[in-house]
Order: C-alpha cells, then sequence, then structure tokens
C-alpha cells in the first residue's frame, strides 16, 4: 500500500473524475473513495481514461455497516462501479452501534477475501477496543484501520497500541483542523524549504503512517505527493508530536 494516497471524500462527478485524473498524472498510486461518498463511477472512469494498468494503482473503498446483510451485493456493485474485478483494500466504514453487527460483517469481509475479490480487508474509525472485539471475535486483525490523524490528534499510545496489533494506522483528513500557521509548522517548513501541509504529510511518514490528502485543485494535489524529497529530524518530528498536549 502506497503510503501518499488520494482522498476522493466529498468529490463528486465531473470534479470527482478531473481530480483523481489530476492525482494520477501526478503520481498518486493509491486512491480512496467508499460507497457513501457516491463517487466510485467517477472514480473508475477516471482509473480508465488514465491509461494506467489496475495492476499498479492501489484502490480502496468502504462499506457502511448498515449494509452488512447485503455485503456481497455492495462488493458486486462498487466492482462493477469501479470498473475492477478485485479491490486491493476494503474497509468497514465505521463500526455499528451492536457490536454483534460488527462482527458479522467483520466475518463476511473475512469471508470475502478468501474468495479472492478482495486482496486485504480493514476497518475505519475504530478504537483500540473495538478492534480487540473483532480479533477475538474472528482471529483475524484488519489489515488497516483508517482514522482521522493529524499532528493535534497525535497519541503515542494508539500509534503503539496499532503496532502491537499489528495494524496498519492510516490517516484521514491530514489538513483538517490543522493550524498550518502555527509557529511550530511554519518554522520546519521554513527549514527545508516546503509548505507546512507537506511538512505534516511527510510527519505521517516518518511515523510510518499511510496518508490520505485531499484536494480538487491541481497544484495542491502535485504538492501533497511531493513529500520525498526531504526528511524531518527527529527534533523536528518530537516538536509536532508535541502540538496535541496544547
Amino acid at each position: 500500500m502506497p503510503l501518499v494516497g488520494f482522498g476522493t471524500w466529498k468529490l463528486r462527478g465531473h470534479q470527482a473524475h478531473q481530480a483523481v485524473l489530476a492525482a494520477l498524472a501526478a503520481g498518486y498510486r493509491h486512491i480512496d473513495t467508499a460507497t457513501m461518498y457516491g463517487n466510485e463511477d467517477e472514480v473508475g472512469k477516471a482509473l480508465r481514461d488514465s491509461g494506467l494498468p489496475r495492476d499498479e494503482v492501489f484502490l480502496t473503498t468502504k462499506i457502511r455497516p448498515s449494509d452488512a446483510i447485503r455485503a456481497r451485493a455492495i462488493l458486486k456493485s462498487s466492482l462493477r462501479a469501479l470498473g475492477t474485478d478485485y479491490l486491493d483494500l476494503w474497509l468497514v466504514h465505521w463500526p455499528s452501534s451492536q457490536s454483534g453487527q460488527s462482527r458479522q460483517l467483520w466475518n463476511e469481509l473475512i469471508a470475502m477475501q478468501a474468495d479472492g475479490q478482495v486482496r486485504d480487508v480493514g476497518v475505519s474509525n475504530y478504537h483500540l477496543a473495538q478492534l480487540d472485539d473483532l480479533i477475538k471475535s474472528s482471529g483475524q486483525a484488519p489489515a488497516v484501520n483508517q482514522i482521522h490523524w493529524n499532528p493535534a490528534r497525535f497519541s503515542a499510545a494508539v500509534l503503539a497500541g496499532h503496532a502491537e496489533r499489528g495494524v496498519r494506522l492510516q490517516g484521514y483528513s491530514p489538513l483538517k483542523d490543522t493550524n498550518l500557521g502555527n509557529p511550530v509548522l511554519t518554522g520546519v517548513a521554513d527549514a527545508h524549504g516546503v509548505s507546512a501541509a507537506q511538512v505534516v504529510l511527510r510527519w505521517h511518514l516518518e511515523h510510518g503512517i499511510a496518508v490520505i490528502p485531499k484536494s480538487s485543485h491541481p497544484d495542491r494535489i502535485k504538492a501533497n505527493i511531493d513529500v520525498v524529497g526531504f526528511a524531518l529530524t527527529e527534533e523536528e518530528v518530537a516538536s509536532i508530536d508535541a502540538l496535541a498536549a496544547r
């Protein structure tokens, strides 16, 4: 799974198609969507129009917990919309309020992974205790837990908890609710000749966290993936970590 992906939440219609096409042209090889986003058709069209081989793009979509009883039909619909015969990653979009329903859906995802239509399965918006419930009930840990993550939300305990369970932490909306004018971020950005947004994204990578920024602006789309030409020092990472305590 490429550590930097392109998020598509709130992108619809022509805008979604153009944004995904721009992302693929900029070098993204990881596209994240969801049934709830209502843009799987546009994502699929962009993938086709890009001319890229299917196996060069890591494709993620998500299923709502309320769709548990028709998970196989939902998967079939997502595959058809995306124009592919398999997913690289399929996530439960959020935990059900009923633990039994969460377990049922998780077992359905595992079964469909065994059928070969999904390479990896995971979850989104789960707490550590909810991960433990799935692991205990099924014997299989989610490959990924996608959660809202940024400097203000940093938690060493949450990061370590995922590592201990063998679950990859993936951060969505990394720039939302982030004060890009914070002196810590701007200071690090000035030191490397990059933007504060790029510093935040690079900070994710320094922690081994996959990140999926989203934008509909071509210039920002390009900038958000241009985060491999510099690295943060341990001191810089620690100073950004400390923003969570402020």
